[in-house]
């Protein structure tokens, strides 16, 4: 019997975590890290240069123009976009890896790419993560530092427009300043129940 909880396998989740600039998306990566949170993060590819304190391969995969290209010609990103003049994007190739081993995959993408992976693999689990409210958001947006004033105002009337789009995610977390472990508890939560779903998602590359 198809559906017999006896004989039923573990499915792994993609998990795509997404939100406006500013919404701590790598601060909860990092505590569910720490926390020893089962999952694997594939990280994204960029175009553009680290800022102090990234690390190559841990927060981001920096190329060169001419690198990130060659991987949109061959196929080899799961989404891309051009994100603040800067391009973006998911490597196939360790996502499917990973999932193939069993594990859940948890991706940071922005919200274009959220859409663009729900589109292509319906079964992923969307996380919208979000800021308590505006005033909070915007105060985070001027503490990033490196962004001209100009550069923080385009992020913030972004942030809005894409707040919009809250409704085609499967799930919204709130990660409220100075709550960070509530805000990746939710998190765990939301992935312990969809592994109690009578319905598995599964991830058909």
């Amino acid at each position: 019997m198809e559906n017999d909880i006896f004989t039923r396998t573990f499915s792994p989740l993609l998990i795509v975590l997404s939100g406006t600039a500013g919404a701590g998306k790598d601060s909860v990566i990092r505590r569910m890290q720490e926390r020893d949170i089962p999952f694997e993060f594939v990280v994204t590819a960029t175009s553009r240069s680290p800022r102090p304190g990234e690390v190559n391969g841990r927060d981001y995969l920096f190329l060169s123009q001419t690198e990130f290209q060659a991987m949109v010609r061959n196929d080899e990103l799961l989404e891309h976009a051009v994100v603040y003049n800067q391009h973006k994007g998911i490597p196939k190739q360790p996502v499917f890896k990973a999932l193939q081993s069993g594990k859940d995959v948890l991706l940071r993408v922005d919200v274009q790419g959220a859409a663009t992976i729900r589109s292509r693999y319906p079964q992923a689990v969307t996380v919208f993560l979000s800021a308590l409210s505006e005033e909070e958001l915007t105060r985070r947006l001027f503490r990033r530092g490196g962004d001209s004033p100009d550069q923080v105002a385009l992020r913030l009337r972004t942030a809005l427009e894409e707040m919009k789009q809250i409704s085609e995610f499967d799930y919204v977390v709130i990660n409220a300043d100075n709550r960070l472990d509530e805000a990746v508890d939710v998190l765990h939560a939301i992935l312990r129940a969809e592994h109690a779903r009578a319905d598995p998602r599964r991830i058909i590359p």
